[in-house]
């Protein structure tokens, strides 16, 4: 026997070994790695190829929005803002707002996109080629199965959307109060910051696996979920400036004269804007429009006893409270889906 073999068998016999073979609690820790398995493992087998693709974009993305970050930075530094408008600084900031813009686009149309070909498909494409008989002759229910394939995928939704939402409203905070960029009541700012990107985008791939289980057929569930996902962000988009409580300030020191309109805090949405009234009635800016000269206005305005300005807006302090209130309602949609979503597999998810 070979000095080295004694020397192996010797130190195996110390360890408690037999026969110089590792033991089994050294293979069980060496093997011990963490993994998915059982249904989680077939569910994400089964769409792994679109749930890397949906993470390696979302990837990408957050790599060039920090890169077109660091650019902004720069720039303003370079400029001198805020000590200096951007309003003067003509085609020099062109550039980072057409970059603003295309991303914005980008994000609002990923809850249409996973809508239609990830969240319709899901369900779908299993009860047409008979996927779903195959699962539910298995030994795990059918709600298990349900339930894990909303999890993982709701999962895959929450850590793409949170991230680009996040990454979006980091890039766009340092010029966040200049309206020429992005007004904040505009689609491109409120849905795509805070919670509202994942609320939008969960409803519309649950409610893609609503109208997949529903219709049975990929194709034709695709079409529709892209009928409903549109429609859902038209319906956002017209309440949207109803989630806010708007502010009115009036002003007595008539309409011409200097100071005469209120002052407003920066970044505000102006809804509306009435000539004030003594008697506390709104007329319409257009008032006295018509009149033919600026004397002849004034003395319109006197006579229909004008006497101020009334503004209605809302300050950019209430988007954080609006974007979760609205999210909250989306969520409260979604949570509806879901449980159609569990009452209808319990009978016909086959």
């Amino acid at each position: 026997m070979s000095t080295f073999t004694s020397t192996s068998n010797s130190t195996d016999a110390k360890n408690g070994n037999v026969d110089g073979t590792m033991s089994a609690t050294t293979m069980e820790a060496t093997s011990r790695r963490p993994r998915l398995s059982g249904m989680t493992w077939l569910v994400w087998r089964q769409h792994r190829a679109g749930f890397w693709a949906i993470l390696a974009a979302t990837a990408l993305s957050v790599a060039w929005m920090v890169y077109q970050r660091g650019q902004l930075v720069d720039f303003l530094a370079g400029y001198g803002y805020p000590g200096k408008d951007l309003s003067e600084a003509e085609g020099a900031f062109q550039q980072y707002d057409d970059a603003f813009r295309s991303v914005a686009f980008g994000l609002q149309v990923i809850p249409i996109l996973l809508g239609v070909f990830l969240g319709a498909p899901l369900l779908a494409g299993d009860l047409e080629n008979g996927t779903a008989k195959l699962v539910a002759a298995q030994s795990m229910s059918r709600t298990r199965w349900l339930a894990t394939k909303l999890a993982l995928t709701g999962l895959v939704v929450l850590v793409s959307t949170v991230a680009l939402s996040a990454v979006f409203g980091w890039w766009w905070n340092p010029v966040k109060s200049e309206v020429t960029v992005m007004d904040w009541t505009s689609s491109d700012a409120f849905n795509n910051t805070g919670p509202v990107l994942f609320a939008l985008t969960i409803l519309s791939v649950f409610g893609g696996v609503a109208i997949g289980v529903v219709l049975r057929r990929t194709l034709m569930a695709m079409v529709v979920t892209f009928g409903f996902t549109a429609v859902v962000q038209l319906v956002w988009g017209h309440f949207l400036l109803s989630l806010g409580n708007v502010i009115t300030v009036t002003t007595n020191k008539g309409v011409s004269s200097e100071n005469a309109f209120p002052s407003l805090p920066k970044g505000v949405y102006q809804i509306d804007e009435s000539y004030l009234t003594g008697a506390g009635d709104l007329l319409g800016w257009s008032t006295c429009s018509g009149a033919e000269s600026d004397q002849a206005r004034e003395l319109c305005l006197k006579k229909a006893d004008v006497v101020g300005w009334s503004v209605d807006y809302l300050p950019m302090s209430q988007m954080n409270g609006m974007q979760w209130f609205g999210a909250s309602i989306l969520f409260a949609l979604t949570a509806g889906v879901v449980a159609f979503l569990f009452f209808w597999g319990r009978k016909r998810l086959v």
